[in-house]
């Protein structure tokens, strides 16, 4: 039973360290590549298809601010006051599941950085378990400014396409530093579903949600 107990502790503490151990690197490292790349590759490689995607960090100094305020306004308003779990939008999720209505998530932008660095993203309880372990790690070991870094240069953006950079170069031919407020917004209105979605030939429910989204920038 020592034996048992002692290698479990040991298990605990490899995977506590690793966790930390990777968490502060990316504290300061740009993330080259994130797991949901590797797996929708690796899932294009299995269906025949091309397993190229784009994905070019930047700094945050060269993203545009209009961006920044149009995914806090589509994504989570309150950003800057949550620990990493906005409690009133879980709640509202829950209701509105419970009620029958259309559902939507609860993410925050710090558990969707979480999800997208440090998991495979497969919907399991596992999954959540691991995202929610991480959450807490980046929002106590990251400043703000970084989990919105990561978040902007890793998220997906349309079909093989990761990040601010890539899209703006993909969708409007120009670096994500040029992008315009309205372009942000496009943009923004694309994230909760970025493969039915799109910032480069949007449809007109795009357009009410890009024309609601300014809306909210104006707040943020």
């Amino acid at each position: 039973m020592r034996r048992v107990t002692r290698f479990l502790f040991r298990v605990i503490l490899i995977l506590l360290l690793w966790s930390v151990g990777g968490v502060m690197l990316y504290k300061y490292v740009p993330v080259p590549v994130t797991p949901l790349m590797v797996r929708k590759a690796v899932s294009a490689a299995l269906e025949g298809k091309p397993t190229t995607f784009h994905h070019t960090w930047v700094p945050m100094e060269k993203i545009s601010p209009h961006l920044v305020s149009a995914v806090i306004a589509s994504e989570d308003q309150r950003f800057y006051q949550h620990k990493g779990f906005d409690w009133k939008e879980i709640g509202n999720a829950i209701e509105e599941r419970q009620s029958g209505k259309r559902q939507r998530g609860g993410s925050t932008i710090s558990q969707q950085t979480a999800k997208n660095v440090f998991t495979f993203c497969t919907a399991t309880w596992a999954r959540k378990g691991i995202e929610t372990y991480y959450t807490l790690l980046i929002e106590w070991l990251w400043p703000k400014e970084r989990i919105l870094e990561v978040y902007l240069n890793s998220i997906e953006m349309g079909p093989a396409i990761y990040g601010a950079e890539a899209v703006a170069q993909q969708h409007f031919g120009k670096p994500a530093t040029k992008l315009t407020r309205s372009e942000c917004a496009l943009i923004a209105a694309t994230l909760p579903n970025p493969i039915r979605y799109s910032s480069k030939n949007p449809s007109n429910y795009m357009r009410r949600r890009q024309s609601a989204i300014l809306k909210q920038m104006q707040h943020f």
